[in-house]
């Protein structure tokens, strides 16, 4: 028997909540998109992501720089790439998607102002995304809103700054260690 022409290359796929995954072939952007709304039932557009990072997948050349078996992961438009470990924390009851989550994300920040600084990249980005003109009519103040999307805009700013430093340091670190190696075996 005669073996098929094997055309494509494999990647992985993850939803933004990050509970399904699944493996495809794909040719291209537009194939792996397709498919990727084929598997997961979604009608609507898609956003492609690098889910290590989320680094916008939109061209077709950098698509092609990318590793097999990469993990991807598809966003609806109304919805953001986070770190996992910012969804990682369970939402109550009175926490879920939407508008909701916000109106009781800004709830909880009136009655403590100072929790802003403990918040995840997922609810700074949410906060520093707000149309404080859509949220005065839920009797919120509209300068406090506007401070709270200056300021989470300000800590999310931080936060990624600190993560790219992190990073930085990782490969400082792991490229030392390759040296380091490398030279005691020419000993």
């Amino acid at each position: 028997m005669a073996s098929e022409e094997y055309t494509g290359k494999p990647y992985k796929i993850i939803d933004s909540k990050r509970e399904h995954k699944i493996g495809i072939v794909a040719t291209s952007l537009s194939d792996f998109m397709t498919k990727a709304q084929q598997k997961f039932n979604i009608s609507e557009p898609i956003k492609v992501v690098l889910e290590s990072d989320g680094t916008e997948i939109d061209e077709e050349d950098y698509f092609d720089t990318l590793e097999n078996n990469t993990l991807i992961m598809i966003l609806k438009p109304d919805q953001k790439w986070c770190l996992y470990s910012d969804i990682s924390i369970k939402l109550t009851d009175d926490q879920v998607d939407g508008p909701h989550s916000l109106s009781s994300l800004i709830q909880r920040l009136q009655n403590d102002i100072g929790q802003i600084a403990f918040l995840g990249g997922c609810d700074l980005e949410l906060l520093s995304d707000m149309d404080p003109d859509s949220l005065v009519d839920m009797a919120f103040d509209r300068s406090f809103l506007d401070q709270i999307k200056e300021a989470s805009g300000r800590f999310l700013y931080e936060k990624r700054e600190a993560q790219d430093a992190i990073n930085l340091l990782k490969l400082y670190h792991a490229s030392t260690i390759g040296q380091n190696s490398s030279k005691k075996s020419k000993v």
